[in-house]
């Protein structure tokens, strides 16, 4: 057991055989292949939110038929861990949990990763694939008038590095820098309340997805990130989950009169 708590492997499982899936934000994304691939071998994104608890698991089960694997044959499970929405993050992990401990005696390995981290690994993907050397600010709108944001770097030679961590910002206050991708889907939520910098993402809102978290789960399991399925735990950066009814009013007032 590591020092936070959590039930570190000390084996790195194989790369072959992986399933990756991410409920943090509107959608739903599911994908399997290998890890660290380019491309995975079947995939699906669809409607995400109050619909990814119900329709979750049978996605699974659908693109693991369709390759041919069973889920006993599985090397591992990557999944984003948060931040994000916090129902999204309650069902990917109890899903998880529940594939990875019921799998086959012993369990399935888990690979908790960051839903910006895989948004910077999507933005990188979908605007700047050759870049040897790039800055991302992810941003995921968090609700209640705030967004999670986190800034990576990226060097073609030797992966990600967190610059910042996943942390809570005002719409306003979001960080902008010369030079860097500006990722997320918050442009069209708070609109010209944002940095212009925030507003000019070529091509629409980039989200957490399965396919950069399957590209990112190599460097994962190299790291010795993987843990048991009891440790596929959400990561929040926000203690409080929702407003009460007089917060709502008054952040409806400060609104409007903003």
């Amino acid at each position: 057991m590591s020092d936070d708590g959590q039930n570190i492997l000390p084996i790195r499982p194989g790369l072959q055989r992986w399933l990756a899936l991410d409920t943090s934000a509107s959608v739903l994304s599911v994908a399997v292949g290998a890890a660290g691939a380019v491309e995975p071998l079947a995939w699906h994104e669809g409607a995400g939110g109050t619909q990814a608890s119900a329709t979750l698991l049978p996605t699974v089960m659908g693109l693991l038929q369709r390759v041919g694997w069973r889920l006993a044959e599985l090397d591992g499970i990557v999944f984003g861990h948060g931040p994000g929405s916090f129902t999204g993050l309650r069902t990917a992990c109890a899903v998880v949990q529940g594939l990875a401990a019921g799998a086959r005696p012993g369990g399935v390995p888990v690979l908790p990763l960051g839903t910006l981290l895989a948004m910077a690994e999507a933005a990188r993907v979908r605007h700047a694939p050759a870049a040897a050397q790039l800055t991302v600010h992810a941003a995921l709108d968090a609700r209640m008038d705030e967004v999670y944001v986190a800034r990576y770097a990226w060097d073609a030679a030797q992966g990600w590095r967190e610059l910042a961590g996943p942390h809570l910002r005002r719409p306003e206050d979001l960080p902008h820098e010369n030079g860097a991708l500006h990722a997320g889907n918050v442009a069209g939520v708070y609109g010209e309340r944002l940095p212009a910098a925030w507003l000019c993402e070529t091509g629409g809102a980039t989200l957490p997805c399965a396919r950069a978290l399957l590209r990112l789960a190599a460097a994962g399991i190299a790291g010795g990130r993987c843990v048991d399925a009891q440790g596929a735990q959400p990561l929040y950066v926000r203690d409080k989950v929702a407003l009460t009814v007089d917060e709502q009013a008054a952040l409806r007032t400060g609104r409007t009169a903003g």
